[in-house]
């Protein structure tokens, strides 16, 4: 499943080297702030963004594969956190959609264009919630 722009990266440190001069710092401040929030999540590069910790999931092909657990990409319009967690049949991410700030959130996915647009604090029980949660239902 490959959503995502291609991107030339193949690391980390390639991925946010190649992220928009606008849009670094706030890409570069999620990096660490996810892995202060969530540090056994160890980051990757992964399918066009940084994944945090893996899960196995059955792809569309019904391959069965590793999925970021959480991840960070940039987008064209905007910022995306990818929070692959479901507790009590609910996606975390919707959980907590009210409280997020402005941002826009589908299923699994929070959208946003700057840092001001999300509450931080929210954002971290989110991630902190996934991280002991981690894997989607269907």
């Amino acid at each position: 499943m490959n959503m995502f722009k291609k991107v030339k990266a193949e690391t980390v440190k390639d991925y946010l080297a190649a992220v928009p001069v606008e849009r670094y710092e706030t890409v570069q401040y999620l990096h660490s702030f996810i892995q202060k929030a969530v540090p056994k999540l160890k980051p990757y590069f992964a399918n066009n963004m940084i994944g945090y910790g893996k899960f196995k999931y059955s792809n569309y092909k019904k391959e069965i594969i590793d999925w970021p657990i959480i991840a960070l990409a940039n987008q064209k319009q905007y910022v995306s956190i990818y929070v692959c967690a479901v507790v009590d049949g609910q996606y975390v991410a919707e959980k907590h959609k009210k409280k997020l700030g402005k941002v826009k959130v589908g299923r699994s996915c929070i959208s946003f264009k700057t840092l001001e647009d999300i509450n931080l604090k929210t954002l971290k029980d989110v991630l902190v919630e996934a991280a002991r949660n981690p894997g989607l239902t269907k």
